[in-house]
């Protein structure tokens, strides 16, 4: 028993969207497809847009460094995992690498030795081999590559990789 669908004229839909958007960061792609839900023209989507970024409430250099910056801090994502979200959510590939370029390489691997010392004490394994392939598949599904991965493992036990050393 659904009533008649309210129309939503685009200077309400910029209402609310400018609301939205001043409560907090948001990709364009985001604010697209909640303008193509409300059922609006494709050329009202559009103007409302670019009059959302031409009065600073889109920004996607900005919400490219706040993605950022929290996923590295609350989630401990690695960069590759970073990278792949904000592509879906259509950023241009030069404006993640400037976001990038805003956050010391330290910074983005600091996270992963945590991690890998708090993951290792709940890995079981009938051998370190296996232990250190769980190690490695949980860390690569963070996001972090595989150098940093090994190169972590390495520095927080020397004998984590037995047979290395003989």
């Amino acid at each position: 028993m659904d009533g008649p669908k309210k129309m939503i004229t685009p200077e309400q839909a910029y209402a609310r969207m400018s609301r939205i958007c001043a409560q907090k960061e948001y990709a364009p792609y985001d604010i697209r497809q909640k303008l193509l839900r409300m059922e609006l023209p494709a050329d009202a989507v559009e103007t409302l847009l670019s009059r959302l970024k031409k009065e600073k409430y889109l920004d996607e250099k900005r919400y490219a460094e706040s993605y950022i910056h929290d996923k590295l801090h609350f989630n401990k994502w690695g960069k590759r995992k970073i990278e792949l979200h904000l592509s879906q959510k259509k950023i241009p590939p030069a404006v993640i690498r400037d976001a990038f370029a805003r956050f010391p390489d330290s910074l983005l691997t600091d996270s992963l030795q945590t991690l890998l010392e708090k993951k290792r004490k709940s890995v079981t394994g009938h051998s370190a081999y296996e232990r250190n392939g769980k190690l490695i598949r949980y860390a690569l599904g963070r996001g972090f590559s595989m150098d940093e991965i090994i190169r972590c493992l390495k520095k927080i036990d020397i004998d984590f990789f037995p047979d290395e050393t003989q």
